[in-house]
């Protein structure tokens, strides 16, 4: 599409979002037909208006694998953007995933919490996030009040996802793994135990590095 294209597609379609269709087409590939559970953000809570929410929402899709497939709105540009046309990116590059061990969507709400202070910080801060890096908590379980062992994030290309290419230039989709404490210390402690962090959860059956908040051990 030229970039005259554009601008006449933009100026006759006020609902043209090739960033969000992005997404959505990524998702329907893995989930044909179904219909998510999709948590919008208050415009008036949104950054654009003064808000501190930096994320327009998160859908949750419910795998066939028997796991919640998370997905957020608002690390790339979603919506007409005469400026972001053309780009090798579009806008941060990625959106983030995270996969669930939970029945019901209701189980999964204190994720969609975390994921958009993770992009809050992202925009405050310019600090954006790549594949095989970790994120560390405060020592405590990432579900608050929960006594899970999961306390911090590693970082991946989302094993499902496939990358998307839209106007606005590539999507990819970062996916969040939780992870133990001692897994934490122990990458810290030498960056290579990443793959052999992953290659242990895939040998012990979770390919799709699911993350289980009633794990009850830890790989290292």
């Amino acid at each position: 599409m030229t970039k005259e294209e554009f601008l006449i597609h933009l100026e006759e379609d006020e609902e043209y979002s090739p960033g969000w269709q992005a997404i959505d087409d990524a998702f329907e590939k893995l989930y044909p037909g179904q219909i998510p559970d999709h948590f919008g953000t208050i415009m008036t809570a949104r950054a654009i208006m003064g808000g501190d929410q930096y994320l327009d929402g998160c859908s949750i899709y419910s795998s066939p694998k028997g796991y919640k497939h998370l997905v957020t709105y608002g690390m790339t540009v979603l919506y007409g953007d005469e400026d972001a046309f053309g780009g090798e990116w579009n806008g941060w590059g990625y959106e983030m995933t995270l996969k669930l061990k939970e029945k019901d969507t209701e189980s999964c709400m204190w994720a969609v919490d975390m994921m958009s202070n993770l992009a809050r910080y992202t925009y405050t801060t310019e600090r954006f996030f790549e594949p095989n890096q970790y994120v560390k908590g405060n020592g405590t379980p990432l579900h608050t009040g929960t006594d899970s062992l999961i306390t911090a994030l590693l970082l991946v290309n989302d094993t499902e996802a496939e990358p998307q290419m839209s106007v606005y230039g590539k999507t990819e989709f970062i996916q969040l793994v939780g992870i133990t404490e001692s897994e934490l210390q122990a990458i810290i402690a030498d960056y290579n135990n990443i793959p052999r962090l992953i290659a242990c959860m895939e040998a012990d059956g979770n390919a799709d590095l699911v993350t289980d908040m009633r794990r009850s051990k830890s790989y290292f």
